[in-house]
């Protein structure tokens, strides 16, 4: 008897890549095209693939990518809402991987809220001691604070730069000066209390705050304001008109 044809084998259930990505052109790489080339261009695969890290032996960490995308519809919402035992289910996925995409989701979903929270906007001094209100009300100690500002004069990040005791506390420009390059901030405002509740500069606030001020001139960061906040009243450099 003539022996009977082979029957076709059946086709892979995913594509199988002939190289890994180790050896594709640099700028094909994940990791290396959003340092070459920008996050921006990078297809959801590719951003999938960095978190994952590493394929299997049959899969790159971009077909990975892709394959989870599929599975949910190319739905990046749909993605988010799977648990981390769902994701597991996806090829190449084990549960440590699983546990960095669903953090990786998670982060973009927190900066979803605060993307839509209302943000603060300076107008006057009242609308900064108000902001700073809730942050040295009823402290027994000196704190100084900085409020980096956009060009819009919308608040952009309250950082604490210094912490003393009752006379005061020291506060050094280049910490100033070098978290408002970092958060490409437009202006600054100064902000420090006195817990004694008197609300006048010493000498030692007048000498910094002109110092500050030539600074900011010289890179383009002006300083606004210095606010010394004492309880139930404060003292505006602006308002009194010797910034």
């Amino acid at each position: 008897m003539e022996p009977l044809d082979r029957l076709p084998e059946p086709a892979p259930a995913y594509p199988t890549p002939a190289t890994g990505i180790k050896s594709w052109a640099e700028d094909d790489r994940p990791r290396e095209k959003l340092m070459s080339k920008g996050r921006a261009v990078l297809s959801d695969a590719e951003l999938l693939a960095i978190l994952i890290g590493s394929g299997t032996t049959k899969l790159t960490a971009v077909d990975v990518g892709k394959l989870m995308l599929q599975g949910v519809g190319n739905d990046l919402n749909a993605l988010a809402r799977e648990s981390v035992k769902q994701l597991c289910r996806h090829p190449g996925i084990g549960e440590a991987k699983a546990i960095t995409v669903v953090a990786a989701l998670e982060l973009g979903r927190r900066r979803k809220e605060a993307d839509a929270a209302p943000r603060n906007t300076i107008t006057c001094s009242r609308d900064i001691y108000n902001l700073m209100r809730p942050h040295l009300l009823d402290l027994p100690h000196e704190e100084f604070w900085i409020i980096l500002l956009n060009r819009a004069n919308v608040v952009m990040r309250k950082t604490a730069i210094s912490r003393g005791g009752v006379a005061g506390t020291v506060a050094d420009p280049k910490m100033i000066f070098k978290e408002a390059l970092e958060q490409l901030a437009s202006s600054i405002i100064l902000v420090h209390n006195h817990p004694s509740g008197n609300r006048n500069p010493s000498g030692a606030d007048i000498q910094l705050t002109k110092k500050l001020k030539e600074a900011g001139n010289f890179l383009d960061l002006p300083i606004l304001d210095h606010l010394i906040f004492a309880e139930q009243s404060y003292y505006s450099f602006a308002d009194e008109g010797v910034l």
